[in-house]
């Protein structure tokens, strides 16, 4: 039999004499007579506890703390396994299995370390040396791999640890991520690439413990492994092309993901980078009104995320950019937004009507699109009434109506969507202003927003209270309670996180702004009112709608 005297406590027989330690790393245990009279040891040496189990078919050593949660082995069960062969230790908290003999982990994710055993003269003795750094770091990269197959987001923390421990680069995690998950995303880049910049910012700006300097990383780990979540291959062309930057905007413009894809290779081939690809990058995220503003968003934030890992990292983020930039939605292609582009072949830049937020409020699309034009000749006048028309709104939304239920589809408008006037505008700034040719696209794409936005507003709602009085003492607190967000969700904490980042990028850039206060009153409102996200009645009541229009 495996176990024997399985049952036995498990407690230490302090009569014997201390472990001798030999040169190196062995140390004994005991004699095998003593352990096979008990069944199992409990071994302490400075901060280890190894469990020692004595069978008919051998020794082992393993950890006492069980990978999972740590709870004590010394306690577990010992059975053989299904054959009637190996040694099958169970950890009777939560069911976890191992094989002591092969060293798989049965049932449960994380591997169990185990020690090597020699039997001498009838003495047990333990090898205690630690697998080579690079071993251990491989195989902590190879178990937080798995970890995504059920998304494990307590074994992600563990392995992010344990990569830690092994004095690993603590961005191995997030490399790791990307390739894993590069081929999975059917539309490419989605918010899980956009926020990890920001969650990147806060680790190096605001971590003051070892707790908040893993929170960041697993939130970036956790939600690549969510968006991939059981999701097949789709795998990226392979073909590469001689790159021209036209010839990569007209085949986005196409939708031709094979030819963009080959342009990108190409580009990388030639050695270029983020920067060199920015600007047809950033026209054709702005060559429509599209995605709700993600496709600009993505690429200012791609390119920090690659900043921040290394060129080695570009390739993935950047074949999912440009496949997201492929695939986003045309928005200014639908009745609602199509003044945009009437309004883009007419601008002139020679506008020269003044601008304030108020001019840009309550209108409809199309209105907004042509007041934009007659004020068109001053950017930063126009960029500012925008900014504050946007952060007036964002202030003022309507809170009923994230909560109705008699509304068709298209009236499916929450507390996340107004954020993204923000973010957008931060994107366009940053974006444009590397690329001044593009303030057209940016600053009427703005007020496609401001348009869409304007009837969910409550204009009489007085927002007094949520005025902020010291902005760097805000972002400051606001910024660390991230750390401990509580949110269930990745799209909510990604939104705080974007959110905040932007804001704080917006009034840095701009302290003495006019729209700074509104913004700011905004945000604070934003993170303390209640933020409804299952709609369960309505869904219920617009599907029964659908389906009788069907008949």
């Amino acid at each position: 039999m495996c176990a024997l005297a399985a049952d036995t406590p498990a407690t230490e027989d302090r009569s014997k004499p201390a472990h001798e330690a030999a040169p190196g790393n062995r140390i004994r245990v005991g004699t095998l007579a003593e352990l096979q009279a008990k069944g199992r040891h409990l071994l302490k040496t400075g901060s280890k506890q190894i469990a020692v189990f004595a069978g008919e078919s051998g020794v082992y050593a393993c950890n006492n703390r069980c990978p999972h949660e740590g709870f004590p082995l010394m306690e577990g069960k010992l059975t053989q396994g299904a054959d009637g062969g190996g040694c099958i230790l169970t950890c009777n908290w939560h069911n976890w299995k191992f094989d002591l003999e092969g060293g798989e982990t049965l049932v449960g994710g994380d591997k169990l370390r185990r020690y090597p055993v020699e039997i001498v003269d009838g003495e047990v003795w333990l090898d205690l040396s630690d697998p080579p750094l690079e071993e251990r770091r491989a195989a902590a990269l190879e178990s937080l791999r798995r970890s995504f197959r059920r998304h494990e987001y307590d074994r992600m923390a563990r392995e992010l640890s344990r990569l830690q421990q092994a004095k690993a680069d603590p961005l191995d995690g997030l490399r790791g991520a990307l390739d894993w998950t590069a081929d999975r995303f059917e539309f490419g880049t989605t918010h899980a690439h956009a926020a990890a910049p920001d969650w990147l910012a806060l680790r190096d700006d605001l971590a003051a413990s070892e707790p908040e300097r893993l929170v960041p990383l697993l939130e970036v780990v956790g939600h690549l492994a969510w968006d991939s979540l059981r999701e097949p291959s789709y795998p990226f062309p392979t073909e590469s092309r001689p790159y021209d930057p036209a010839s990569l905007v007209a085949a986005i413009e196409a939708e031709d993901e094979a030819a963009a894809i080959a342009l990108l290779r190409g580009a990388l081939d030639k050695g270029l980078g983020f920067r060199d690809l920015e600007a047809p990058l950033a026209e054709a995220a702005l060559a429509h009104y599209q995605d709700f503003g993600h496709a600009a968003i993505y690429v200012y934030k791609t390119g920090q995320f690659i900043d921040r890992l290394g060129p080695a990292s570009a390739e993935p983020l950047l074949c999912n950019l440009v496949r997201s930039l492929v695939y986003a939605t045309r928005e200014d292609l639908i009745p609602e937004f199509r003044a945009y582009g009437e309004a883009l072949s007419a601008w002139d830049g020679k506008g020269g009507e003044a601008v304030t937020a108020e001019d840009l409020r309550r209108l409809s699309v199309p209105k907004v699109m042509q007041r934009i034009l007659r004020s068109s000749g001053n950017r930063k006048a126009l960029y500012d009434a925008l900014v504050g028309a946007a952060s007036a709104d964002f202030l003022q939304f309507d809170l009923p109506v994230a909560d109705a239920t008699d509304r068709g589809v298209s009236h499916n408008v929450g507390w996340l969507d107004f954020t993204h006037a923000i973010t957008f505008s931060n994107a366009v700034r940053v974006l444009c202003s590397r690329h001044p040719r593009l303030w057209p696209q940016g600053l009427l794409q703005i007020g496609c927003f401001i348009g869409r936005n304007a009837a969910y507003v409550d204009r009489s709602y007085d927002a007094g209270r949520w005025q902020v009085d010291d902005p760097d003492a805000f972002f400051e607190r606001e910024m660390r309670a991230l750390f401990d967000h509580a949110q269930p969700e990745y799209i909510v904490s990604v939104h705080l996180v974007k959110l905040l980042s932007a804001a704080k990028e917006e009034i840095t850039a701009d302290p003495a702004a006019p729209w700074a206060a509104d913004m700011l009153a905004a945000v604070n409102r934003f993170l303390h009112e209640p933020l409804k996200r299952k709609h369960s009645k309505r869904t219920a009541q617009q599907a029964l709608g659908f389906v009788a229009a069907e008949s």
